[in-house]
Parts: C-alpha cells; sequence; structure tokens
C-alpha cells in the first residue's frame, strides 16, 4: 500500500505543481509574451516579409559607353525581364557609383565602348555588373538577368554566324546541350519557402527557453533564498514531481503553438506542405519535449529574468546558421558541427524541412527523430539534477538562517543575563 501511496501522493503533488505554474503563466505578462503572443504573430510577420518570395523589378544604372545596335538590345532585354527595371542612364562610373550610394538604384551594368566591335570581330565582348551586397536577392536579381540576357544574346550571334540552313540547325549550334531547370523543393525559387520552415522550428525553441527562464526568474524574484523551490511548500520536496508538473504546463501550451507553428503558417503563406499530420506528431512531440526540458535547464543557469533574453538571443541568429539551411551543412567546421547537437533546434528542424518541404518519408528522419528522444531523456535527467541541486541549495540556505537566527537569539539572552 505504501507503494501505491506513495505514486498517488506523487500524482498530487504533480497536479498541484501544474496548476500552480499554469496560474504563474496566466498571471506574468513576461511569460505570456514569449509563450503566446511571440510564437502567434513573430512568424506572421517575418512570412508575411517574405511572402513575395522573390525580388521584381531592382532598379539598375546603365552607363552606356557603346551606344550600338547591340548594347540597346543588351539594355531593353534586361529592362524587359521581370527582375531588373533600368532606371537611369549615367555618363560615367562615377555618377552611378553616387546613384548607388544614394540607394536610388541596386546596381549597375557598364557597357564599354569596345562591345559591339569585340563581339562581331569575333573577340569576347564584356559587360561589367556593379552589385550593391547589402542584399543578397537583389544582387541575385541584377547578375543573373545580365548572366541570361548575355547568354541569349550569344546563341543568337553563334546562330547567325554559323551559315546554317534550317531553323533546327540553329538550334543545335546555339545550344548543343539543352536542358530544362526544374527547382525542386522550391518551386517559386524564393526565400520565404526555403528559409522560413527552419526559422519556424527555431522560433519554436527560443519562445520556450525565453518563456521558462522568465518563469523561473519570477519564481526566484518570489523566494527570499532566490532558489526555484520554495521551501514552505511541502509539496515541492519531490523534484520528479516539480520537473514532471512544470513540463506538462509547458507541453500544454506549446501543443497549440507547435501546431500553428508547424501547420498553421506555411498554410497561410502558401510554403511547401508534403508531410502527413502522423509523421509531423511523431516529430513534433520529441522536438517540444526536447526543447522543454531543455529550457528547463538552461533556467537553472540564469539568476535573473533579463538574463535569459540576452543569452537566447545572442545565440539565435548562429542556431540558425548551424541547421545548415541558409549556410551549407557541409562546409561547416566539425566543430560547431559538434556544438550543434547539443540544441534540438538543429535536428528539430532538420527533420521537418525534409518531411514538409522535401517530401520526406518518416523513415527518412527516423535517425533525426532518435536523437531527439536522446536530447529529450539527457535534458529531462539534466533538468533532475539541477532541481535536486537547488532543492539542496535552497535547504542549505535556510539551515544556514536558522543557525544564524538561534546564535543570534542565544547571544541577545546571555547578554540580558
Amino acid at each position: 500500500m505504501s507503494i501505491f501511496h506513495n505514486i498517488y501522493q506523487g500524482i498530487q503533488d504533480t497536479c498541484y505543481i501544474w496548476s500552480r505554474e499554469m496560474l504563474r503563466l496566466v498571471k506574468d505578462e513576461g511569460v505570456i509574451i514569449f509563450f503566446v503572443v511571440v510564437p502567434l504573430v513573430y512568424p506572421l510577420l517575418y512570412s508575411w516579409i517574405y511572402n513575395n518570395e522573390v525580388v521584381r523589378e531592382v532598379p539598375v544604372c546603365v552607363v552606356d559607353q557603346s551606344h550600338s545596335q547591340l548594347s540597346r538590345q543588351f539594355i531593353r532585354s534586361c529592362d524587359a525581364s521581370p527582375d531588373v527595371h533600368v532606371k537611369y542612364y549615367a555618363q560615367d562610373l562615377d555618377e552611378a557609383r553616387s546613384l548607388v550610394s544614394r540607394q536610388l538604384v541596386k546596381g549597375i551594368y557598364l557597357i564599354p565602348s569596345t562591345f559591339e566591335s569585340d563581339t562581331y570581330g569575333l573577340r569576347q565582348g564584356t559587360v561589367s555588373v556593379y552589385c550593391d551586397m547589402s542584399l543578397m536577392l537583389a544582387y541575385k536579381a541584377i547578375f543573373q538577368t545580365a548572366q541570361t540576357v548575355t547568354m541569349e544574346m550569344g546563341s543568337q550571334i553563334t546562330t547567325k554566324l554559323g551559315g546554317h540552313y534550317t531553323h533546327r540547325e540553329e538550334v543545335i549550334a546555339a545550344r548543343p546541350l539543352d536542358y530544362k531547370d526544374v527547382p525542386i523543393f522550391n518551386p517559386a525559387g524564393g526565400y520565404g519557402s526555403s528559409i522560413l520552415p527552419a526559422v519556424l522550428m527555431l522560433i519554436l525553441q527560443q519562445t520556450l527557453v525565453l518563456g521558462i527562464g522568465l518563469s523561473a526568474g519570477t519564481a526566484r524574484d518570489e523566494n527570499p533564498y532566490r532558489s526555484l523551490i520554495p521551501l514552505g511548500d511541502v509539496r515541492y520536496q519531490n523534484t520528479l514531481s516539480i520537473v514532471l508538473g512544470k513540463s506538462l504546463c509547458y507541453l500544454m501550451v506549446f501543443m497549440v503553438m507547435g501546431a500553428w507553428l508547424a501547420v498553421g503558417v506555411p498554410s497561410l503563406f502558401h510554403f511547401p506542405q508534403l508531410a502527413t499530420w502522423q509523421s509531423l506528431v511523431k516529430l513534433m512531440l520529441p522536438y517540444t519535449l526536447a526543447c522543454i526540458f531543455f529550457g528547463m535547464v538552461v533556467s537553472c543557469m540564469v539568476k535573473y529574468r533579463e538574463n535569459v533574453m540576452l543569452l537566447v538571443v545572442f545565440i539565435s541568429v548562429p542556431l540558425l546558421f548551424l541547421i545548415g539551411v541558409s549556410w551549407p551543412q557541409s562546409n561547416i567546421p566539425s566543430y560547431w558541427q559538434g556544438v550543434s547537437w547539443l540544441f534540438p533546434s538543429t535536428f528539430g528542424a532538420r527533420a521537418y524541412i525534409r518531411l514538409n518541404t522535401m517530401g520526406a518519408d518518416f523513415q527518412d528522419v527516423l535517425h533525426d527523430c532518435y536523437i531527439l528522444w536522446i536530447q529529450t531523456l539527457c535534458y529531462f535527467g539534466l533538468a533532475l539534477c539541477v532541481y535536486r541541486f537547488q532543492f539542496t541549495q535552497a535547504r542549505s540556505s535556510a539551515m544556514e538562517r536558522l543557525h544564524f537566527l538561534r546564535r543570534n537569539r542565544k547571544s541577545r539572552e546571555e547578554s540580558n543575563k
């Protein structure tokens, strides 16, 4: 009967701690912001900014020193493309650079005076392209447009000089090896569909860590010994009940927030969605649990509410790079790849992209899910250890305080005698 009584008492303590943590969550405005407002609003803002996927009509300036029929053809072809708009003509390169410095244009096309003579004289004609590298999407549009136009004009010139009799011979001479460009996993070829799925998973981890850290800071502020565990409440003596009660509270909140981030936002902005709901549930459960226990471990290392915001915001951008989406995973040094294994977002985001964007089966991401479950168990064990340490430290501080008060009382009694 004692075993069943202990189990029943543990369940009661867990439910009590869950209710207290839920009440603290509702009352704390900072936790509400990071648990509810940020996961709801921030993905919408970020997705809305990149909803167009690609940039169109990027303004450029042309410095035409050739003033020939061929240079005018090049300018008309660039201006007719959907990505580039020829907005200004400059007399020289210095004038064009002043336009770039004033942000009136994002790039420069410099056509030299020997452009037509070099091209028709069987010498290689050149066009210099200068781009503002502060925005990679604008650079991509300007450079690829110039590249496409020059290749197309080169094919036309090749067919004219070839002396062929039929149109089919001209096509084969211009392009002996034809190819078809089919973008896979990202049909629009845009920034949003390639980056935002990883960002959504990173938002889930970062908001969880921030919210748990703020809640822990509130608990320390309410405790005279600056501990996470209130010593006056007997229900907080079981470490397992503390960890389970707190994690159950966070899990209930982020079951909704996780569904919004993994399904709601991609559906709203028409990002690729190829995963089944069963696969997403199998992935999001270990990922959310790993993030929860990781956040609980981090919260024990933070003494003040403000520190967790400084820590998490500082590492957000490096974590996005370590996922291997915005920067190739093969080019990440092995040392930093080892560091990335400590964070659930690394494997959670990679598995989510393979499932939802690339159309992989759940068997293809089984390795990542196994690692997420391993992280869940490891961080759960660490959370038990750090909370036990917090309990021991708080009790030791209370005993020292009690001995100090007893010594003071004894010294006062002796002085009164």
